[in-house]
């Protein structure tokens, strides 16, 4: 994937991870939490002895029997100083937008991945590598297109992927499927003295919004639907 990410600095990071993995160094790579740092380090360092932060004692063992470590989880360890990084070629995985300064004597190397919004030139070519993986599970032969809109990127790879599968899931409801949904959804929601005229704006704003954005005018739009233009523009008014 980093091969042919379309990002600079990834292209950097990725070869200069790449010169170190046969040198007894140690390196840093921190950023906040689901930017593909542990993709990145995975792809380059597969064979390496993997340990969590958490467990401070899992960790001298695993430098003391093994020349290539990858910690992640850098950030719960409390203690940095107790440990020893040489002889041994260390990948430290740390979630956070900065780190501890101190940490730069221990590290040969430390890198810095940024955000899926700092490289935005990423973002489409993460998009089909979901937008695939979707296709598979979901059993979508069709091409699909996604809008900027429903495209999540707040957390990263993390809400990225969540968007996509939520957006091509919901591309692939049928009127059955559609039916089961508002069943579990009442199911939950069904209280109040006054319950249909509150549930009906799931309809018709949905019913509106759809329209709208295929007929591009509340005119056209009030023929297709059989109700008075005023009628619609009333409801467009009360829901947008």
């Amino acid at each position: 994937m980093y091969l042919n990410s379309n990002s600079s600095t990834m292209h950097k990071i990725y070869q200069t991870l790449q010169a170190t993995k046969d040198l007894l160094v140690s390196s840093l790579v921190y950023g906040e939490e689901f930017t593909g740092k542990r993709t990145l380090v995975k792809k380059l360092f597969p064979n390496s002895v993997w340990v969590d932060g958490s467990n401070i004692g899992n960790i001298k063992e695993a430098i003391k029997n093994n020349s290539h470590i990858v910690i992640t989880n850098f950030e719960k360890i409390n203690n940095t100083d107790i440990l020893e990084f040489d002889n041994v070629n260390v990948v430290a995985i740390l979630n956070g937008k900065t780190y501890d300064k101190r940490l730069e004597n221990k590290f040969a190397f430390i890198y810095y991945i940024p955000t899926l919004k700092e490289r935005e030139e990423d973002i489409d070519l993460f998009s089909k590598q979901y937008i695939n993986e979707a296709k598979e599970i979901y059993s979508i032969n069709e091409d699909i297109k996604l809008k900027k809109i429903e495209l999540d990127i707040s957390q990263n790879l993390k809400s990225l992927r969540r968007s996509i599968y939520k957006a091509i899931l919901f591309k692939a409801v049928d009127r059955d499927d559609l039916y089961h949904i508002m069943y579990n959804y009442f199911s939950k929601n069904y209280e109040g003295i006054n319950v249909y005229k509150e549930q009906l704006e799931i309809f018709e704003k949905a019913l509106i919004t759809a329209g709208l954005d295929i007929y591009k005018s509340q005119l056209k739009l009030s023929e297709v639907l059989g109700i008075n233009r005023n009628t619609l523009r009333k409801k467009v008014n009360e829901y947008f």
